[in-house]
């Protein structure tokens, strides 16, 4: 009896990195605060700052700041802010330690296609992350991909699409994020994450309540540099 066997082809061999940019590669607590400061507002601490989620991290918390966000969703006052926000994003926000070494070098392998994905809700962000990332010596036109999901849509289809658009083996694809909907989005498209806890959510977070194995997750940008290294080979080349 004959039986057909259907066997996946990919037609590229290379490897697939998804950079996550606010909280992953980009200092994004720091530049929140400085944007805040300057309408007169405290977002506190960076830890209190990691519990908040989604848009309540960039409007200062509900129950820290009721009267303060009352006068900042109007309008005209969260325009000032976004402004406020563009502004630093594009003259003073940095990347994490030791990130812009390893984006140079993951554009430099010839087996790695590196892009990045971002919900910044800066005005328009795409502009906003070339000027920061010119700033640290990077030319964002080197990467392969470079995309702004709106905070309405999921980041699952997305990176799902980015991988097939290169036609790249799930196997070989991987993700870093700080986030647990990074962590799903990841999982949910065949792809391996790697999870950093000194971004919009702490380790405790995404261990205890989304039970994320610590195994996969960076508490400083310097061992995440080293695991995608060590994952990729950059070390070897």
């Amino acid at each position: 009896m004959h039986t057909d066997r259907l066997i996946l082809m990919y037609k590229s061999d290379k490897r697939l990195l998804i950079l996550d940019a606010d909280g992953t590669t980009i200092d994004a607590f720091s530049a929140i605060e400085t944007a805040f400061a300057r309408h007169g507002l405290v977002i506190g601490d960076e830890a209190r700052f990691q519990k908040r989620h989604n848009l309540l991290k960039y409007l200062g918390g509900l129950k820290e700041f009721p009267s303060i966000l009352r006068k900042n969703l109007r309008k005209n006052s969260r325009t000032r802010l976004v402004e406020s926000l563009t502004s630093v994003y594009r003259e003073e926000a940095v990347l994490y330690d030791g990130i812009a070494d390893l984006v140079r070098e993951l554009v430099a392998a010839p087996d790695v296609i590196v892009g990045m994905v971002t919900r910044n809700i800066t005005n328009e962000p795409l502009e906003t992350l070339r000027q920061l990332f010119q700033r640290h010596d990077i030319d964002i036109n080197e990467l392969d991909f470079l995309v702004h999901i709106p905070l309405s849509e999921k980041k699952t289809a997305q990176f799902r699409a980015i991988r097939e658009q290169f036609d790249i083996n799930p196997a070989r694809a991987y993700i870093c994020g700080d986030e647990h909907k990074d962590f799903a989005a990841a999982i949910n498209t065949g792809m391996h994450p790697f999870m950093v806890s000194y971004g919009f959510e702490d380790h405790d977070r995404l261990t205890s309540k989304f039970e994320i194995p610590h195994e996969l997750i960076s508490r400083t940008s310097g061992e995440l540099c080293h695991r995608v290294r060590h994952a990729l080979d950059l070390d070897a080349a």
